[in-house]
């Protein structure tokens, strides 16, 4: 008879019986029943798959990185379900069930970065502050100097299996420290993995970032109304086997949306980070530091935002609509080729009404979609070879966090994250499909 850990201190049988065992050190490894349900869109019909449904705030990886492991089965996610602490977990897909993946203080759940050739997980771990801090508190502490930075690596499939069969190790057992960066130098903008996974690309401030730019560089200031967007920033590689740590280039603003071309070793794509409208957002430079140069060179009235790389040649981007004035040049669900710098508009959400147009955009590995998310928390469709667009799901809320759509390896699923079932109060991870008469479609 199979029995099922639950992670605190027990086991349940198939006939029923709660034997008392002495709980483990450690979380990790922990298994949730499933919460999965389906609803369908009270607009559109298209029924949606819910895997979370209860209180907590679960968030999707961001639409810039892999949310898929490497084996199809699971999605990785954040969830402060875990004591109210964020920490990562993984969902079956068909299941429903849910594991734990991290434990304890200090681990950056914003950071994950799933591997597309291994079952392994990356993600950034603040340590040598108070061993009480929370997350936030640790990240607080890191770039104040009082804390260091790991790169940490899990190991997936051994955790999984031990979860499976009950016999979970040390969480020190799945984890290798990958490198740690030097002390005063944090995180900006998060990381990426090479296409062939022997480095990682990440985004930095703080120690010997700046030193490295032209004498006499002007370094970027706050502008008025934003709450980031001053300098120096920069990326550093960062060699998987060995920890070494490389300069790949510093810039004289703050660096954001740090990602990696998965099938283009050494490519990546970064932007100024302001949290508003940067005067040049999305810039491109490759692992030794050529070619960098600005990624479609904006006008002063244009507002672009949420860059992501969709296939070998091409980011898609978004170029905001929201305000009548911003619709005095196109605006919509853009895409651009990174060898040909030749750009085109895709489509766009209507600025009457609650949508206001798209706000943040990704595409399909296979090249054949686009989606975007509006205002009004919409999720619309985009045929890239006809330019049919079609509204899919509505009323995701867009709050606490927008719904950030992502396509899934095989393009037939989309990813969210999204409010509708709480009104707004907590996000749930929902998967939409592309309907099967559109993907018959060419």
């Amino acid at each position: 008879m199979r029995a099922k850990r639950l992670g605190f201190g027990c086991v349940v049988c198939a006939a029923g019986l709660f034997v008392l065992l002495p709980a483990f050190a450690s979380d990790v490894g922990k298994r949730f029943p499933s919460e999965k349900m389906t609803t369908v869109d009270k607009v559109t019909g298209v029924r949606i798959t819910a895997l979370t449904t209860n209180q907590a705030n679960d968030s999707k990886i961001y639409q810039t990185h892999p949310q898929w492991t490497t084996d199809g089965k699971y999605i990785i996610f954040r969830s402060n379900r875990a004591g109210g602490v964020y920490q990562a977990f993984a969902v079956n897909e068909v299941t429903g069930e849910i594991i734990q993946l991290t434990d304890g203080p200090g681990n950056n759940t914003s950071t994950l970065n799933i591997a597309r050739k291994s079952m392994k997980l990356y993600f950034l771990r603040n340590v040598g502050g108070g061993a009480g801090a929370t997350n936030e508190e640790a990240t607080a502490e890191s770039s104040s100097g009082g804390a260091q930075i790991q790169m940490i690596e899990l190991n997936l499939e051994t955790l999984f299996a031990d979860s499976e069969a009950g016999k979970m190790k040390e969480q020190s057992a799945y984890e290798r420290v990958v490198t740690t960066l030097p002390r005063g130098m944090r995180d900006s903008g998060g990381f990426g993995l090479d296409a062939n996974e022997n480095f990682a690309y990440i985004g930095v401030r703080g120690g010997d970032v700046g030193t490295h730019l032209p004498p006499g560089t002007k370094i970027v200031e706050t502008a008025p109304g934003q709450r980031m967007g001053a300098g120096p920033g920069g990326i550093r590689s960062i060699n998987l086997e060995t920890g070494e740590i490389q300069v790949v280039i510093d810039v004289p603003f703050n660096m954001g949306h740090v990602q990696v071309n998965p099938w283009v070793p050494g490519e990546v794509v970064y932007c100024h980070e302001t949290g508003g409208d940067a005067p040049q957002r999305m810039w491109t430079v490759m692992a030794g530091g050529s070619g960098n140069r600005p990624l479609y060179k904006e006008t002063p009235d244009e507002w672009v935002t949420h860059e992501v790389i969709v296939t070998k040649d091409e980011v898609m981007f978004a170029i905001l609509g929201f305000q009548p004035k911003l619709r005095t040049k196109p605006s919509g669900l853009a895409v651009i080729n990174l060898r040909t710098d030749v750009m085109q508009i895709l489509g766009q959400a209507p600025l009457d009404g609650p949508d206001r147009g798209f706000w943040h955009v990704n595409g399909s590995p296979d090249g054949r979609w686009g989606v975007g998310d509006t205002f009004a928390g919409n999720i619309y469709l985009i045929n890239r070879k006809t330019s049919e667009m079609t509204l899919l799901s509505t009323d995701h809320k867009m709050r606490p966090d927008h719904a950030h759509p992502t396509f899934s390896p095989d393009s037939t699923r989309i990813l969210i994250q999204s409010g509708l079932l709480t009104d707004g109060k907590s996000l749930d991870l929902m998967v939409i499909p592309v309907p099967s008469w559109h993907q018959n479609r060419r």
